[in-house]
């Protein structure tokens, strides 16, 4: 178990490098002793080079490109629902990694039947660069829909177009003690990439993190709540994390919220407004116009048109 732990702590002490550089290096070692005593320097210096060669050319690589679009092939389609999946696109090498901060996102582009320009929409990626060699996103496709229609539509094999990082929001380990969160429907996957990074960074975990967060994730019935198990687990696992969830359509003996996300429930669910808390909002338009409407009468902040990192409300 020590072991394993180191490993997992020390990138240079990983399977990979112990099957594909170490082992091989002392048999060459070894191997050369015994044919030829004298030629055994030569076999040190030569295993040195191929494996600090190995080591460089493995090393992981951050592949996005502010600038410019880039195509990554679907490699996987896991169908959540009817009209939702997760989908997981490959990168060029299995250590390479999006290099997407926490708490930003990417914009996918497409050329659509009826528009003379692609179409550019922002998507979170519900996977971290914790997850080496691809990356996935959660997605709900509706009928009436861009991006997310076309993006039904994929097969395996073929490609999107790419481009990031983009957005102003860049979560760092304590930013503040609380953060008070209110997702509706796909809103959630810019709010779990946070969650996430948060409990990885948790002292029990390595990291210094001990920041406190509380969750509204509102949707229509029971079975539009995206990630549900994911969500129960975290909070299971960390004490730290709360989720609340409310329904329009609840079902019988729900113990969740009813309706819409009222001034009360925040009131009631949420930290209080003060100078080291943030409300982060992510959902569709009209619900997170009401949501900055609620806070204000809650007396937080005002939400700006276009938010900024350090504004106490932030809407994605």
């Amino acid at each position: 178990m020590a072991s394993a732990n180191v490993s997992k702590g020390n990138p240079y002490l990983n399977s990979s490098h112990l099957h594909g550089i170490y082992i091989p290096y002392a048999l060459l070692v070894v191997g050369t002793a015994i044919v030829r005593w004298e030629w055994v320097p030569y076999a040190v210096v030569l295993g040195a080079i191929l494996g600090a060669w190995k080591l460089y050319s493995n090393r992981p690589r951050r592949v996005l490109k502010g600038d410019q679009f880039q195509e990554f092939e679907l490699q996987e389609k896991t169908v959540i629902s009817h009209n939702v999946a997760i989908y997981r696109f490959g990168l060029p090498r299995s250590t390479d990694i999006l290099g997407l901060p926490t708490g930003q996102h990417i914009s996918i582009a497409a050329m659509l039947p009826g528009h003379e320009k692609e179409v550019v929409r922002s998507y979170t990626p519900i996977s971290s660069d914790e997850n080496p060699g691809y990356f996935d996103l959660l997605l709900k496709s509706y009928p009436t829909g861009n991006i997310s229609k076309y993006m039904a539509s994929l097969k395996v094999g073929e490609v999107i177009k790419v481009k990031g990082p983009k957005g102003a929001m860049v979560y760092t380990s304590n930013m503040v003690p609380r953060l008070g969160m209110i997702a509706g429907g796909t809103g959630i996957t810019p709010m779990l990439q946070i969650i996430r990074a948060i409990i990885r960074g948790r002292p029990r975990n390595g990291g210094d993190d001990r920041t406190e967060v509380d969750l509204i994730f509102a949707n229509v019935n029971r079975e539009d709540i995206l990630l549900k198990e994911d969500l129960d687990q975290l909070a299971k696992e960390d004490s730290g994390f709360r989720v609340y969830y409310v329904l329009n359509n609840p079902p019988e003996s729900w113990d969740g919220g009813v309706g819409f996300v009222t001034t009360d429930i925040i009131k009631t669910r949420l930290p209080p407004p003060s100078p080291d808390m943030k409300l982060l909002i992510c959902g569709p338009p009209p619900m997170v116009s009401a949501m900055k409407k609620a806070a204000v009468e809650l007396g937080y902040d005002k939400a700006r048109p276009v938010s900024k990192l350090n504004d106490q409300v932030f809407c994605f």
